[in-house]
């Protein structure tokens, strides 16, 4: 990106407009893909927890923690400088979340259980369409609430979750 910005630097010096906006271009180009990238890593976190959750049937703090905290920064990442329209869409996530899945399965069969099963295993035991359901309407809050909203609206969602009424109460497995 450094270099990038040197070149658009010396064309708009040397008054090559024309490419000086294709640069412009690349450049929000990458800034754009950089922040997909993130929010899809948060969007891989939050799936992670939220099979343990499914597999295991509970929730501990570890696990809300980690699921707010990526809606949080998904939130953060999503909204666009304009602060008006979002890099992801509220009808855009159903492909993501499809992708990110699959990753997520894989990372989620070190920890689900103790790592007691393998990725295959772990792949034939999740309920893909309960998981996307899932998402897709925490997702939906980042969009009604605010940040400073959000957290509690999510422990709130959290609590219908498998283990979530235990975990509310104190009571975890």
């Amino acid at each position: 990106m450094i270099q990038e910005l040197s070149d658009l630097r010396n064309s708009i010096l040397e008054g090559r407009y024309q490419e000086a906006l294709a640069l412009i271009d690349q450049l929000d180009g990458m800034s754009r893909q950089a922040k997909l990238g993130t929010i899809e890593s948060f969007l891989v976190r939050m799936l992670i927890h939220l099979i343990k959750n499914q597999l295991e049937q509970r929730l501990t703090n570890s696990w809300a923690a980690s699921i707010r905290g990526s809606l949080v920064e998904i939130k953060k990442w999503n909204l666009q400088d304009n602060k008006t329209s979002y890099y992801v869409d509220r009808d855009e996530w159903e492909p993501m979340i499809e992708e990110a899945i699959e990753v997520a399965i894989r990372d989620a069969s070190v920890e689900v259980f103790n790592g007691a099963y393998t990725p295959f295993q772990v792949d034939e035991m999740v309920d893909r369409t309960q998981i996307i359901t899932i998402s897709q309407e925490l997702l939906a809050l980042t969009y009604i609430h605010s940040k400073k909203e959000l957290p509690a609206v999510v422990d709130d969602y959290l609590t219908q979750l498998p283990g979530g009424e235990d975990w509310k109460e104190g009571r975890q497995r």
